[in-house]
């Protein structure tokens, strides 16, 4: 794959200025190390709060979030964050938090589940379910369910169990999600070597997430791996094209659709994963994290503009 061709300049210096904290050998660090070196890459890229944000952190069903809040919020987000499962918690993803906050008029709550490999499968979706119930009935506002990366297998996972439990979700935004897709073909193996993110990391995190033999037929797993699509909220799935996940948000648009629900697949050209750490200084990213804000506040307005 010529990435020369596919990736622009700004979206390079994104590239090497991520891999001066996270090298690309980081899954071959300890799990100590590999958060160590990840806490550090998104205190560098961190931007602060927008004006008028307050955030608390609270106990949800004892599950640590941290809740976002600007003027009087009558939508509330639930994100789960990236990061294979292993890294990542509240501080990764502060400032993608507040400025969803700021830009929607939302509500957020941020979910720090437990990780892996301390807690395997199906702690992280417990966990995720318990802050979810935990915000649908402390607010009492319908709610828009988010995540990206491994957060969007989580979201995903969660809109699939929350049928027929819950029924205030208005919808579901996917970033560059791992759903579950086949490995053997596709996006897997045109971008197995992609900037950022490669398909021998994906099996690293995928390992240590369980124990035994992998789950299998399990949509608290793998979204992908369900076998009934129909009655999930409005999905708007955003990948980025340089990823070796980006063929899952193509293939998970089209389970619903087939099953009759509304979904909508938003691919990225030249960007690579992780790139919401790039939304300030990369031009497509800036314009993408819009297109994900835009798609928030549309779904909890029950608005569909995709049509």
């Amino acid at each position: 794959m010529d990435y020369n061709a596919l990736i622009d300049e700004e979206t390079w210096a994104f590239i090497a200025r991520t891999l001066e904290s996270y090298p690309e050998d980081a899954v071959e660090l300890t799990i100590e190390g590999q958060r160590a070196v990840y806490d550090t890459m998104c205190r560098e890229f961190h931007q602060g709060y927008p004006d008028g944000i307050s955030a608390t952190d609270v106990s949800a069903n004892g599950v640590p979030v941290r809740v976002y809040s600007a003027g009087q919020p009558t939508r509330t987000v639930v994100y789960y964050h990236g990061g294979g499962f292993v890294v990542g918690g509240l501080e990764s993803h502060d400032d993608v938090c507040a400025e969803i906050c700021v830009q929607t008029g939302y509500r957020v709550v941020a979910v720090d589940y437990r990780l892996c490999p301390e807690f395997r499968h199906p702690v992280q979706f417990q966990d995720s379910w318990a802050a979810t119930q935990w915000a649908a009935s402390e607010f009492g506002d319908p709610l828009i369910l988010a995540g990206d990366s491994a957060g969007g297998n989580l979201a995903a996972a969660v809109a699939h169990y929350s049928r027929g439990r819950l029924d205030n979700v208005l919808g579901q935004v996917l970033i560059y999600p791992g759903l579950g897709g086949d490995m053997s073909k596709g996006s897997y193996l045109d971008h197995a070597n992609a900037p950022l993110l490669t398909v021998a990391e994906i099996q690293f995190y995928q390992t240590v997430r369980f124990d035994g033999e992998e789950p299998v037929g399990d949509a608290t797993y793998a979204p992908l791996h369900d076998t009934d699509f129909a009655g999930l909220p409005p999905s708007v799935i955003v990948t980025a094209d340089c990823d070796p996940l980006r063929d899952d948000g193509r293939d998970y648009r089209d389970r619903i659709q087939a099953a009759g629900g509304l979904a909508h697949w938003i691919n990225e050209d030249g960007l690579v994963h992780g790139y919401l750490r790039a939304r300030t200084t990369v031009t497509r990213a800036q314009d993408s994290f819009e297109r994900i804000s835009i798609a928030i506040e549309a779904l909890g307005q029950g608005l569909w503009p995709y049509d």
